[in-house]
């Protein structure tokens, strides 16, 4: 008989270890709002560590130690990651073991912008949080604008690596789609031509009219006479905007002495496109000058209302010069 009762007062005292271990396993946590965590590699000690500094595992000897009994009785369900987590509010332990095992690592957004310069992609890449590693050297226009995701500790390196790899399969499809012209001799010349573009307007409709705007002036051996490439000229990449009061410290315009800098990039002196990209052209840009649109135009100039002017003669050139002129007084 008392063999029976000590049987029955160890079975209950199990049974209320079990009911009180489930319910320390799915009671709520103590994270009062959903909350990003970077997990460290290790243990279930140092796993335990990061998840208290973060809020998700109760404080204290005793709530480091029901974390690792928990991830220690259900290990069968998989390896603990490190990695940066997204745990809701009031993650349960079983919540919380079950995101370790399972869950993505949180993704961070970064864009790069249509016309960047290679200096400019640079710099934004050093800004960008939660990254690791230098900046590696970048080809200008070797970078196709996109926005992608990371994670937490991802290289520099890596993410370079995989915008350039992005532009590679972006202008080898638009190159094999293209409308041939003998002024575009290879890849690398229609990605100059559309980092000009790209600089050139923001208007989508626009771009296929200044691509053929500049390819009609290569087919009559006109100078191209872009400010975007004059600029690139100047600020030695650093800067890419419409004017120089843009990007160089206030400046009023382009000056003539800036029209005459010296430089393989000044289309107001040297024929020909640059020897490279000015920029890092998106898709749209791609695409304008490899399906350039039909016209005659060989000139164009800002409108000041936001839109272009394109014209077939230097007369109808001047006059929307002249236009221009008026509507900015």
């Amino acid at each position: 008989m008392r063999a029976l009762a000590v049987l029955l007062c160890v079975l209950l005292g199990a049974g209320g270890a079990w009911l009180g271990a489930r319910y320390l396993y799915d009671a709520p946590g103590p994270l009062p709002a959903t909350r990003d965590v970077l997990v460290h590699h290790g243990d279930s000690a140092v796993v335990a560590a990061s998840l208290q500094r973060g809020g998700v595992v109760q404080p204290g000897r005793w709530g480091r130690l029901a974390f690792q009994v928990a991830a220690r009785l259900t290990r069968g369900d998989g390896a603990l990651h490190a990695a940066e987590f997204a745990f809701p509010a009031h993650a349960s332990l079983r919540e919380t073991l079950s995101i370790l095992r399972h869950a993505h690592p949180v993704q961070h957004p970064l864009t790069v912008p249509e016309g960047l310069t290679a200096m400019q992609i640079a710099s934004l890449l050093r800004a960008a949080p939660f990254l690791a590693g230098d900046v590696p050297a970048i080809a200008e226009g070797s970078v196709l604008p996109q926005t992608i995701s990371y994670e937490y500790g991802t290289s520099r390196a890596k993410l370079v690596a995989r915008l350039q790899g992005m532009m590679t399969v972006a202008l080898a499809k638009v190159w094999a789609e293209r409308e041939p012209d003998p002024s575009v001799p290879d890849p690398q010349a229609l990605l100059t031509l559309a980092s000009m573009v790209e600089r050139e307007t923001a208007t989508a409709a626009e771009r296929p009219l200044v691509a053929r705007v500049f390819l009609n002036r290569l087919r009559d051996h006109m100078r191209l006479q872009s400010d975007p490439t004059v600029i690139y000229a100047v600020t030695h990449g650093a800067q890419t905007g419409g004017t120089l009061a843009d990007d160089a410290g206030g400046r009023a315009a382009l000056t003539h002495a800036d029209l005459s800098f010296v430089s393989p990039y000044n289309t107001y002196t040297v024929e020909g496109l640059p020897p490279g990209p000015i920029c890092s052209p998106g898709l749209a840009s791609l695409e304008a000058a490899a399906h350039p649109a039909r016209s005659d135009a060989e000139y164009f100039v800002a409108n000041g209302s936001g839109a272009t002017s394109f014209a077939t003669t230097l007369d109808a050139h001047n006059r929307n010069v002249a236009l221009r002129r008026q509507g900015g007084k």
